[in-house]
This record gives C-alpha cells, sequence and structure tokens, in this order.
C-alpha cells in the first residue's frame, strides 16, 4: 500500500471517528432532553394529583351552613356512602372519601338519615357517621342467636317482618338472590356456596347478633344485609390468620358450625375442636350427631341409629372429612375455637345430660362413661 493510500485511509477513519462522535453527542442531548420532559411531566402530573387531592379533602363550601337531610341505606358500602355524599353535595369526590377512610381505617357507619352541611369537614363527615346522629327511631330488633339454622332464621326474620318463615327461607335460597349476595360480598360468599351438595347456601353466614331496623317494612334483602355485613366485618378481623392456616371463609365457618353445633359450654369448644382435628388428621369419620340431624332436615334432641343410615354428604358418620358446608351459624368463640384449637390427644367426647362435656383419647374410656352417664339414664 502507498503511502497516500495509507494517507486516505487514516482520514478516512479519523472521519467515521468524528461524525460517530458528533452521532453520539445528539443521542446524548435527546435522551437527556427526554429525561428532562419526563421529569417535569411526573411533576407535573404528581402536583396535579396533590392540589387535587389537597382540594377534594376540604369542605365543598366553608361558609355554607344549609344543612341537607342526607339518606345512608342500610348495609350501604363505603363506595356506596361516598356516592351519596357526592350525590348531595357533602364531598366533592367520592372515591377521595374512599381512600380517606381506607388509611384512616374508619369503620362503624350507621345507616340512617343525617343532617349534614357542605361546610363539614372530611373528618366530621365520618365522626357524623359514626355516633349515628340519626333522625330515624328504630322500628323493631331481630335477634339471631348463636347455633341457629337457616331455616330457623327464616321464621325469625318472618315473625319480625308480617312473612311466613316459609316464604322468607324460600328467597334466601333463591338462585338470582343468592347470586346478588354473592356479587355484593365477594369477599365472604364466593361459588363454594354454589357447590351441587350444599343444602342451603347461605347457611352459616348470618352471624348471630342483635340488629336494628329502621322501617317497618324491609324486604329480606334488606333485613339479611347488616347480617352478612357482620359476617364479613368478623371475617376481616381474622384473615391474617385465615391465610397462615390456608383457610377459606367457607371451610372456616364450616368447621366453627361443628363446634357451635356440639359446645354445650364456651370452655368445652376448643377441647371439641382438637378432638375434631385429631380425628382429621388420622382420617376418622367426625361422627357428630348434628350433622346427621341437619341431612334429615330435622332438629330434635336425640340421634338414634336408624339416622345414622342416610346417605348424605352431610353425614358425618358415612363420609370422612367436613360437611360440604356449615350446618348453622357460629358465634365469634367457636371460629376462634376453629383457628386456635387445644393441643390434646383426645380423639372422643361426650355431653352428659348435666352438660358436663367428658373428652377420652380411647374408645374403650369413651365407652365406660357412655355407660356411666348415657346408657342408664
Amino acid at each position: 500500500m502507498s503511502n497516500e493510500e495509507k494517507h486516505n485511509k487514516k482520514e478516512s477513519m479519523r472521519n467515521n471517528l468524528i461524525q460517530r462522535q458528533g452521532e453520539a453527542k445528539v443521542v446524548r442531548k435527546i435522551v437527556s432532553l427526554t429525561a428532562i420532559i419526563l421529569v417535569i411531566t411526573v411533576g407535573i402530573i404528581a402536583a396535579g394529583g396533590y392540589f387535587y387531592l389537597n382540594s377534594a379533602l376540604k369542605p365543598v363550601d366553608p361558609k355554607d351552613q344549609t344543612e341537607k337531610s342526607v339518606e345512608i341505606p342500610i348495609g350501604s358500602s363505603v363506595s356506596g356512602i361516598g356516592q351519596v355524599l357526592e350525590d348531595n353535595g357533602i364531598i366533592k369526590d367520592a372515591r377521595v372519601f374512599k381512600y380517606y377512610v381506607k388509611l384512616r381505617n374508619e369503620s362503624g357507619f350507621m345507616a340512617g338519615t343525617y343532617n349534614l352541611k357542605p361546610s363539614m369537614t372530611m373528618g366530621e363527615i365520618t365522626e357524623s357517621l359514626k355516633t349515628g346522629n340519626i333522625e330515624q327511631e328504630v322500628v323493631f330488633k331481630i335477634t339471631v342467636p348463636e347455633g341457629k339454622q337457616l331455616q330457623q332464621i327464616a321464621g325469625i326474620i318472618g315473625e319480625k317482618t308480617g312473612q311466613s318463615g316459609e316464604e322468607v327461607f324460600d328467597q334466601l335460597n333463591d338462585e338470582k338472590f343468592i347470586k346478588s349476595m354473592i356479587k355484593k360480598y365477594p369477599s365472604i360468599l364466593t361459588e363454594e356456596i354454589l357447590a351441587e351438595d350444599i343444602l342451603n347456601p347461605l347457611e352459616g353466614y348470618l352471624f348471630p347478633a342483635t340488629y336494628d331496623y329502621f322501617t317497618e317494612e324491609p324486604t329480606v334483602e334488606e333485613v339479611v344485609t347488616p347480617m352478612l355485613d357482620k359476617t364479613n366485618a368478623v371475617i376481616k378481623e381474622f384473615s391474617a390468620e385465615m391465610e397462615a392456616q390456608d383457610y377459606t371463609p367457607h371451610t372456616l365457618l364450616t368447621m366453627a358450625s361443628l363446634i357451635e353445633e356440639e359446645a354445650t359450654a364456651q370452655v368445652d369448644r376448643d377441647q371439641i375442636a382438637s378432638v375434631f382435628f385429631n380425628r382429621l388428621d388420622i382420617d376418622m369419620p367426625l361422627q357428630t350427631d348434628p350433622t346427621v340431624l341437619y341431612a334429615h332436615g330435622e332438629h330434635k334432641s336425640r340421634t338414634l341409629y336408624e339416622d345414622l343410615k342416610i346417605d348424605s354428604p352431610y353425614n358425618t358418620y358415612k363420609y370422612n372429612g367436613l360437611t360440604p358446608g356449615p350446618i348453622a351459624n357460629a358465634g365469634v368463640t367457636s371460629i376462634e375455637a376453629t383457628l386456635y384449637p387445644a393441643e390434646t390427644e383426645f380423639l372422643y367426647f361426650l355431653a352428659t345430660p348435666s352438660g358436663e362435656v367428658l373428652f377420652s383419647k380411647t374408645l374403650d374410656e369413651h365407652n365406660v362413661k357412655k355407660n356411666e352417664h348415657i346408657t342408664n339414664q
């Protein structure tokens, strides 16, 4: 290669290098400019969001002292309450209200008619909804005792609302109604309650408590909504432990209902739970009489040997494991016993006529106690 060719080659390489350096500078400028624009854009959005939230959290009109009558329906969710408040001009944005309530962990809002003002702060509004500044008076109360079954609860509702228990029971088992409740309470009512073997989908989900009602003739939905609200709240309290033990609301309430139906005293429940879990651990049938009576759809004080022959997945003498669903409504004590059973080696328990519960490790020991306290009665 001649000296001239070598010179030209070097010159070409130098020109290419200069060109690439120039291109690199242009790219760096574009990247820098893009980054600056992005930062500015994010800053504008963040600032806009901050100013919007700050404005939405302030009173609609600090000078407007006009009282507005605002009705919060029974069973309203936080989103529903927020929308009612927004529609009535008490707050600026229902979504902001929802986030405010969630972040501050506010709860205990009550249904009723409230006198609220556009000048009220978000804190004043939530306190009013919690303290119950309600114009309406309680028209009647419904008390649902622990251990009641859906059919019995339907009877209680019927007596208070002027309907027949059969009509209420039929609506509580209506497929369209059940699906509407699943949609309303997706965290507790899942597709599990629609399984083929389930006798009554809402069995065990109407929480035992006393409920206030503010209208003379509420619908069945309006009656059971606070009951489902209560169940939802109780389940939420135990959500961390449920997740740790791999419980769904359905399995938790199913086991709790068996404990509830067998327990004769609050102190026995964790030990009864231990018996059930010990049996499940060795694949032994639970053999609990209330499940047999539930399969028969009967309420009686004693289960006969003839009753045990019924071919039903609820018959825990015939089929191992839990029943397809709850057989009654369980209280908090039975739910706690399910989550925190006693540590025992008991496989049997016997409820005596006096109400005492006797526990045994072996069948022979159980039979001796049975002969002493039951057979000879």
